[in-house]
This record gives C-alpha cells, structure tokens and sequence, in this order.
C-alpha cells in the first residue's frame, strides 16, 4: 500500500489506474489501524488489479479536504477514474469487498 504525500500524486492516480482503493486516516486512529492490514489482506487475495493507496490526514491535510474528508476512517473506491464507494467511520470491510466485486468483475473479466 502505497503512502500518499501529495495531491498531485493521488490525482494522478484516480486518472490513471483502471481501480484505486484510498484509505484515509491518521496516525492517532485506532480504528483505521485496525482496518488497514485486513483491507490489504482481502484485496490483494480476491481483487489483485485494484491499486491501494494510504493518505495520512494528520500529515496531509490538504489531501484529506480537497478530497471532502473529514472524518476518519474514509475509504473510497475508483473505478477508471470515477467514484464508486464512499464508505465513512464505521463500515464493514466484507460489505465494501461485496460492493467491490461486480464492477470488478467487469473491468477485468477474461
């Protein structure tokens, strides 16, 4: 999972990847903690194409409000450049894996 420090980079990202997953979080939150490692894990095993990307909003906030973050933990999920989940605070990481898998499964059927 990659670390993102700038805006520019995460932009280009959203363009330039067929599926980015963006996490938002922060280092004093505990639950974004939690969450990061099962996130990674469940990814990289049933969606290996999806890019993830970490923003740390207590190091970058310019990031987290020019992408309407202000609550932390904030997942989202781009598919060719265009939101598709916005999950925010409380969530349940299976359900998002669920919402992931039919746009998956089209972007990247054989």
């Amino acid at each position: 999972m990659e670390n993102i420090t700038s805006l520019e980079r995460l932009d280009e990202l959203k363009q330039a990847e067929e599926a980015l997953l963006v996490l938002f979080g922060g280092r004093d939150c505990n639950v974004c903690h939690a969450i990061k490692p099962k996130l990674i894990e469940l990814v990289e095993a049933s969606y290996p194409n999806i890019k993830m990307v970490y923003v740390d909003c207590h190091e970058v906030t310019d990031i987290c409000s020019q992408n309407g973050v202000f609550t932390l933990p904030t997942l989202q999920v781009f598919f060719t450049g265009q939101r598709f989940i916005e999950e925010v605070r409380s969530f349940s990481v299976q359900k998002v894996m669920q919402e992931i898998e039919r746009p998956y499964r089209m972007l990247f059927s054989d």
